[in-house]
Formats: structure tokens, C-alpha cells, sequence
């Protein structure tokens, strides 16, 4: 069975972003294996300055590297990335799952992602022009992916 990983750094705070996430779990397991990978997110004071920031990201980046499974396909989720249409998706998904092993997404804390993380990715991509809450991103994502699966499929939920 192929593998999908979401690895993220932090965990939920609502009860409601977790019931969200599980019920997209639940949807997508016919068809793949969803991992979720957490990595502790770093503290930082009220105003961190930007060398605190990038040396947090840099510490969050190593431990998310630390989770990627070997010959994984890695895509980065970050502000800058490619965007792409639900059907572009689901072609990356497919041709990503056919090349490798398992389809690894990264997603950081709400400083982003390290740009050695960001580098080291194949792929760069953004859910969206709007500035999203990390934890949302990741249901979001999860939204996607089952729609992915859903295209790949053949499926009725794309519509």
C-alpha cells in the first residue's frame, strides 16, 4: 500500500481540527496509508527577532528532516511554492507515488518552513494565495489529498 506522510511541526490546540483531521484519515485509508509526523515546535518569546525565528525554524527544520522517510517524494509547503488546481494535484500525487516509495508533505509553524528544508524538498507548493493558520493547512491538506485519491480514482467527490 502506498504511503502519504504529512509531516508537521506542532500538534492541534482544537478539538475540532482534530475530529477534522481524522475524519479525512478515516477517508483516505482504502486507498493509502496517511502518516502524521509531528516535531515539537520551538518556543520563542513575544517578538522574536528574525535571527531567533530563523534559528527556530532551522531546529524544527532538522527534527522534520529527521522524519522523512528514505526515497521519499518531499514537497514543502510554503507561501511560495507552485500553486496548482485540485486536478494538477492529483497528478502530482499520482506521478509522486508512482516514482517513490511514499509522497511526504512538510508543513512548518506559523514562521514557515526553513529554507534548508525548503531546498533540500522536490517540490515546492502553496494551498493558496491567503495567509492560512498552519494547523488549517494541514486539514486542508488532507481535504486535498482525498480529493486527489478521489480524481485518481475515478471517483465522485471531485466534481
Amino acid at each position: 500500500m502506498k504511503k502519504i506522510n504529512i509531516i508537521h511541526v506542532g500538534g492541534f490546540k482544537e478539538e475540532w481540527l482534530r475530529l477534522a483531521m481524522a475524519e479525512y484519515a478515516k477517508r483516505i485509508s482504502p486507498c493509502c496509508e496517511l502518516r502524521e509526523l509531528a516535531v515539537r515546535e520551538e518556543s520563542l518569546p513575544e517578538r522574536p527577532s528574525a535571527a531567533q525565528i530563523a534559528a527556530a525554524l532551522e531546529r524544527e527544520g532538522a527534527r522534520a528532516a529527521e522524519r522523512l522517510p528514505p526515497r521519499s517524494y518531499t514537497a514543502a509547503l510554503c507561501v511560495e511554492g507552485r500553486r496548482m488546481n485540485s486536478e494538477g494535484f492529483a497528478a502530482l500525487v499520482e506521478e509522486a507515488l508512482e516514482k517513490r516509495d511514499s509522497l511526504s508533505f512538510v508543513i512548518g509553524s506559523s514562521y514557515g518552513l526553513a529554507e534548508s528544508v525548503k531546498n533540500a524538498a522536490d517540490l515546492r507548493i502553496s494551498l493558496s494565495d491567503l495567509t492560512l493558520p498552519h494547523m488549517l493547512a494541514r486539514v486542508l491538506l488532507a481535504e486535498q489529498i482525498y480529493r486527489a485519491l478521489t480524481i485518481m480514482n475515478g471517483g465522485k467527490y471531485h466534481k
